[in-house]
């Protein structure tokens, strides 16, 4: 281990409020999805709560904007969750339920493995993608950066 997790922020504007019809196998998945990433090999973490529940959402954003913030123990692990296992149908499927994204809408970063992110550093580091591109600071699965030796530190 390199002493640094993986800390994974994306954003999805909804087509359809969540409690729409358009929305039930979305919504009716979101237990099973969570818990599926919960139970994943290099899992560490994710955000819960008012702004990551989509039966709560964020009273300071859209609410139709559903945010997801994790953490990992590598990218390969985020990656064998995200698109090799059930959570791959609705990434490939993601126009059934979520507006084509117009902007990026997701940010990873390195965090030292004891500490966890939170929602603002998120917002930020995700505008900071947005404005200069992925970097060290901010980058998505195309552009990854390793993470930092353990005598150097995120930025």
């Amino acid at each position: 281990m390199s002493g640094f997790h993986l800390a994974q922020f994306n954003v999805a504007r909804l087509a359809a409020p969540i409690e729409a019809a358009e929305s039930t196998e979305f919504r009716e998945a979101l237990d099973r999805i969570n818990a599926l990433a919960e139970a994943s090999h290099g899992f560490v973490w994710r955000a819960v709560g008012a702004g990551f529940d989509s039966e709560i959402p964020a009273e300071d954003i859209d609410p139709m904007i559903l945010a997801n913030l994790s953490v990992w123990e590598s990218a390969e692990a985020l990656a064998a969750f995200a698109y090799r296992s059930a959570h791959g149908h609705f990434v490939k499927h993601r126009e059934r339920w979520f507006e084509p994204a117009t902007q990026p809408y997701q940010a990873m970063w390195w965090i030292p493995a004891e500490s966890l992110p939170d929602r603002a550093e998120s917002f930020a580091r995700l505008d900071h993608i947005r404005a200069r591109g992925p970097s060290a600071h901010a980058f998505d699965f195309r552009t990854r950066f390793p993470a930092p030796t353990l005598t150097g530190a995120p930025e």
